[in-house]
């Protein structure tokens, strides 16, 4: 059901991806290998303190790139386990603050949607946060984001 309603109203994931509010899919049933992953993301958060940045994500990324940073098949590419991520920070920053406009290819995938910009929905510190977050979760081990360099980004325009 979710893949028909994703082949049939690509235009609202585009206008809902980053909207507040808008997170409407159940919750999986955990697998133990699920709950091992939590357990490595809940030991990370204890350190880093991600909480404000799952927060941040939890609002605006999860439609698009879901509760699992898996995305969506051709649409939204993954979060996890990509140097999309882990890599350039300056780049990673960039796509938040300015939105992404062209197809991308993601670990040998192809994904055509859209990313909205985030310019003036976020805040140097939530841009910080939930990029932090997503470098520490769902299977990525990245250094933290500070709120200066987002700046430095954003002044660059």
């Amino acid at each position: 059901m979710k893949r028909i309603i994703l082949l049939f109203f690509p235009v609202f994931l585009f206008y809902c991806c980053g909207e507040p509010g808008s997170t409407s899919q159940e919750p999986a049933a955990e697998s133990p290998a699920a709950t091992t992953e939590s357990s490595q993301e809940a030991v990370a958060e204890e350190s880093l303190d991600l909480s404000a940045g799952k927060k941040v994500y939890t609002t605006y990324c999860l439609t698009c790139h879901q509760n699992d940073g898996l995305g969506v098949p051709g649409m939204n590419p993954p979060l996890a386990e990509t140097d999309w991520v882990t890599g350039d920070k300056d780049r990673l920053i960039n796509i938040v603050l300015n939105g992404m406009f062209d197809p991308i290819e993601v670990n040998g995938e192809r994904y055509a949607g859209v990313m909205a910009p985030h310019r003036d929905l976020l805040s140097d510190e939530e841009v910080a946060q939930v990029l932090t977050y997503i470098r520490n979760s769902f299977g990525n081990q990245a250094s933290a984001i500070s709120e200066a360099e987002v700046a430095a980004i954003r002044a660059k325009g």
